[in-house]
């Protein structure tokens, strides 16, 4: 009974936040994209059953009262990615076979971070491709669909017809490319709050990672060049690809913080160091270009495992 008051009250949070965006405030927006929180609290905190239950119940909710379209949103960009999330977040192994030795100590091998940090490159794919094909199913009308939207907000503010082509012609251009790295931003940060929050009221089943071991698995590197290199035979494959290599990007991004992080413990500046990085990544956002070179560099030279060589290697979280 208190797993189903749980899922509701979950699933009746993340639908009212999603539903917020429908009012059109600044706050809205918050709201609407920290949806996917309350339902990976409850997948962290009681398991990923409970999460489902919630996401099943808003969605219904949401179909009744808005339409199939909100309805399959919400399912998609919220629900589907909270679950499978909070799922993977408590997925565990023995690390021993033995069933005697498992009995004694049941130490567990925890599923990595870096596959947790994929699949949410996989889930903002996901969704930016599903809100672009809402736009139509070609290049060129997605383009004209979002050129009308952005020459209408354009014109509302008064600015001149040649300068309001030039901006719009950028901003479509860079339209599913920033989308994608918004989706990915936030679901990371849902994660992370959501890991947070859990485990500060004690609900969290599995220890807090070594967020500096964070690797992203080899395959994710040569589907980035494969993406890359499918940025430049045009069409709405080229669209695709741009979004799939702006959620790669992204998740080596992430990576570069977790470089960062680790060569930086012996320097006397490091509260300073990483928090430049920070705001100047919110503030201006061209730092994330060098996490991002950071993380790919990392891939290819192994630039922790040097570090942890000669330093030695980070602790081991405890079971």
């Amino acid at each position: 009974m208190t797993g189903l008051l749980i899922a509701l009250a979950a699933g009746l949070a993340s639908a009212t936040m999603f539903a917020s965006i429908i009012s059109g405030a600044l706050m809205s927006l918050v709201l609407f994209y920290l949806a996917p929180l309350p339902l990976m609290v409850a997948a962290l905190g009681w398991g990923s059953a409970t999460a489902l239950i919630g996401g099943v119940i808003a969605a219904l909710g949401l179909g009744a009262i808005f339409g199939i379209p909100y309805m399959a949103a919400f399912a998609l960009t919220v629900a589907l990615p909270a679950w499978w999330l909070g799922h993977l977040t408590l997925l565990a192994r023995p690390v021993s076979n033995d069933p005697q030795l498992a009995n004694l100590a049941p130490a567990l091998d925890w599923y990595p971070t870096g596959r947790i940090l994929m699949w949410a490159a996989v889930f903002a794919t996901i969704t930016t491709i599903s809100a672009m094909l809402t736009l139509g199913t070609d290049a060129d009308t997605i383009n004209a669909s979002l050129r009308r939207g952005l020459m209408r907000i354009m014109g509302s503010r008064g600015t001149s017809a040649g300068e309001s082509e030039r901006v719009v012609d950028a901003l479509v251009a860079i339209a599913p490319g920033a989308a994608t790295i918004i989706a990915m931003m936030t679901l990371t940060l849902n994660l992370w709050l959501s890991a947070k929050i859990t485990t500060t009221s004690g609900r969290l089943k599995r220890p807090w990672p070594d967020l500096r071991t964070t690797t992203l698995p080899r395959m994710v590197l040569a589907a980035l060049l494969v993406a890359i290199l499918l940025c430049f035979v045009g069409g709405l494959l080229a669209m695709l690809a741009q979004i799939t290599t702006a959620a790669l990007l992204m998740a080596y991004a992430a990576t570069g913080f977790a470089v960062l992080h680790t060569v930086t413990q012996t320097f006397s500046g490091r509260s300073f160091v990483l928090g430049a990085a920070y705001v100047g990544t919110l503030l201006i956002g061209w730092p994330l270009l060098g996490m991002v070179g950071l993380g790919l560099a990392d891939a290819i030279f192994g630039i922790r495992q040097a570090y942890w060589t000669r330093h030695g290697p980070p602790p081991m979280p405890t079971t």
